[in-house]
């Protein structure tokens, strides 16, 4: 009997050792049983712009890849930094994530005297994607090719005005670019929004927009204003009759929108890396394909070094733009 117990208790033992010897293994790996309940991603925009738009047509696409619903809040405001604060103070789990565009990212750390987070510690995933810009004049602009805006711009110092979707956004900076590049001195109009910078383009109030191809093709195509030149590095499917700035003369002047996929400083890479493939497979859906090019946007992809890369690329371009041109948001 004593020696049946013995037996029975070794046993136990060796079944407790087995168990306790599959905890580590379990712990070193976070990502396991990744994710056991809903995802949410914080768009750093308002409902119904650009950003929330794509950031729905992927999390569709991300609640089939992961198994578990993926659920957009909104949380706009002080140029996309109260959504990232929000990110970055939250748990490291996998669970809360940042959509944002490149401002809360690269630029606001040089308008803003005091950020309440350090966009260096963000965890990158992924980039979702780009919207390329276009230099996008009133119908009556004097100038009607991109070689003729280059010079009247030029003899026109402080007489050519430009519109921005408000200070520190893309509209604004890549603007700034080209004055920086080209040493012109256009005059910044800057509005709240989108909407009311075109519909004075439109009527002829401002003279300019670098604005994004899905806002600038509708206008150019139903003659309500005019594309001159597009600033991407090669000229773009939808407009292969409009020259890039370097075509014209201008070197180096690149400038899209892009967005991306953020995590919590301290998100741990095995939950950094599935995130990253789900998110890969959900941009190659065919669903998703269509979907970005009725948007005109193109998709990035690729993995977290690769956006680590970009952010510090934008990062250094820009605070340049913004140091010269002294650009503050406060």
């Amino acid at each position: 009997m004593l020696k049946q117990l013995h037996v029975r208790g070794l046993a136990l033992v060796a079944v407790a050792a087995s168990l306790l010897a599959l905890l580590p293994a379990r712990a070193q790996d976070p990502a396991a049983d990744y994710p056991n309940r809903p995802v949410r991603i914080i768009v750093s925009n308002p409902a119904g712009g650009g950003i929330d738009t794509v950031t729905r047509v992927v999390a569709d696409r991300l609640t089939v890849k992961l198994g578990q619903p993926v659920v957009i809040e909104n949380r706009g405001g002080a140029g996309g930094n109260i959504g990232a604060e929000a990110v970055y103070s939250s748990a490291p789990d996998g669970y809360t994530l940042l959509a944002s565009v490149p401002a809360a990212l690269t630029t606001n750390i040089f308008m803003y005297k005091k950020l309440p987070f350090d966009p260096a510690k963000f965890e990158p995933v992924a980039v979702l994607g780009t919207y390329p810009n276009t230099l996008l004049v009133k119908n009556d602009f004097p100038a009607k090719t991109v070689q003729e805006f280059i010079a009247y711009v030029k003899a026109n110092p402080g007489k050519v005005n430009y519109a921005s979707q408000g200070i520190g956004t893309t509209s604004h900076l890549t603007a700034e670019l080209y004055n920086s590049l080209a040493g012109t001195a256009m005059v910044h109009v800057p509005y709240r929004g989108t909407a009311p910078a075109l519909n004075d383009i439109v009527a002829g109030h401002v003279d300019l927009i670098f604005m994004q191809l899905s806002s600038a093709l509708k206008l150019h195509e139903g003659k309500r204003a005019r594309i001159l030149a597009v600033t991407t590095e090669k000229r773009l499917d939808a407009l292969k009759d409009i020259p890039t700035m370097i075509e014209a003369g201008i070197p180096n002047f690149v400038s899209d929108t892009w967005q991306a996929i953020s995590a919590p400083p301290g998100t741990p890479p095995a939950i950094v890396a599935k995130l990253n493939k789900a998110i890969n497979d959900a941009l190659n859906d065919p669903e998703t394909e269509k979907r970005f090019a009725e948007l005109e946007i193109i998709k990035v992809g690729g993995s977290p070094a690769d956006m680590r890369k970009l952010i510090q690329e934008e990062t250094r371009r820009w605070g340049e733009v913004i140091k010269r041109a002294k650009i503050t948001a406060e």
